[in-house]
């Protein structure tokens, strides 16, 4: 079983949008609704706008962020989280960003975010 699920249904972005916690720190923002299921992963989905650079730009930053994600993977609460990167990501660099995307999921309301002590990825410093 892969240790997170990509969010694909539009109704699921839906329910982020109208019931989901949100939290920001940095250039990166993390919404997260609760899971029905908590013996399934957590759903992630990923938003990098066009604000944020052209296509590589936002497609070096969208994978910088699910590097984050599967590396903090196991220590995340069940339930599905939508990560969302600002301007300001562009020029992040990889432990900037890994810092603000713990930071924000240490933020949410429990029992969102992180469920454990975070295991922090290489590189982030």
């Amino acid at each position: 079983m892969p240790a997170t699920r990509r969010i694909r249904e539009q109704s699921t972005f839906v329910d982020l949008r109208r019931r989901g916690r949100r939290s920001r720190s940095g250039p990166v923002s993390v919404t997260w609704s609760p899971g029905a299921d908590a013996a399934q992963p957590p759903q992630v989905g990923y938003a990098v706008g066009k604000v944020v650079g052209n296509a590589v730009v936002r497609n070096k930053v969208r994978r910088r962020l699910q590097a984050i994600v599967a590396a903090l993977a196991r220590d995340l609460a069940p339930g599905t989280y939508l990560v969302g990167a600002g301007p300001a990501a562009a020029t992040a660099t990889y432990g900037e960003l890994s810092s603000a995307l713990m930071a924000a999921l240490t933020a949410l309301p429990a029992p969102g975010g992180l469920s454990s002590a975070p295991h922090v990825p290489a590189g982030a410093a």
